[in-house]
């Protein structure tokens, strides 16, 4: 059994809590550099060839834009494939409710037909929102598992759930 740890994270200025501030590393790359710490994974970041801009509101503008485009954004790089893996953990920010579209990229770009995915979304208090949904459309025949919320202001401090989380999920 091999897992695929593939997470979508922005550094730059982001929101914490009412603030904005500066960081170097993203909040959901944070939370997935934990998973790897626990368990034995490849490890993927989904990168946009054009990234949104590193000034929060000028990016939460070009996300927007991109969702009601349906855009498709190119990507970097990506895997050869999947088929090596039968779980993907899939680590994202909430971007307008549902995951960046650079994550429907890299879905679309597989077929995750008999993989688990267990998604995992940073927020700042907006959970989930229909992202898991969104996951369960774009790759049918895939088992999703249920997903884990963690707010990025606390990304940090996720490990304990973090590791819960992979517990259910029989990756520890």
């Amino acid at each position: 059994m091999k897992t695929l740890i593939a997470y979508f994270s922005r550094a730059d200025e982001n929101y914490f809590g009412g603030t904005l501030r500066y960081v170097g590393v993203g909040n959901t790359e944070i939370v997935a550099g934990k998973i790897k710490e626990l368990i034995d994974a490849d490890f993927f970041k989904i990168q946009m060839k054009k990234p949104y801009s590193p000034v929060y509101k000028t990016c939460i503008e070009e996300a927007k834009a991109d969702l009601r485009a349906k855009a498709r954004p190119e990507l970097v790089s990506a895997p050869e494939s999947v088929d090596g893996y039968d779980t993907v953990i899939l680590a994202y920010p909430n971007y307008w409710g549902t995951m960046p579209m650079a994550v429907f990229t890299f879905l679309e770009k597989y077929d995750f037909s008999g993989r688990r995915i267990l998604p995992l979304c940073t927020n700042e208090g907006s959970g989930m929102g229909a992202s898991v949904r969104d996951i369960a459309a774009t790759c049918p025949g895939a088992q999703i598992a249920e997903g884990l919320p963690v707010n990025g202001s606390a990304a940090w401090d996720c490990g304990p759930a973090v590791e819960k989380w992979l517990k259910t999920n029989k990756l520890i």
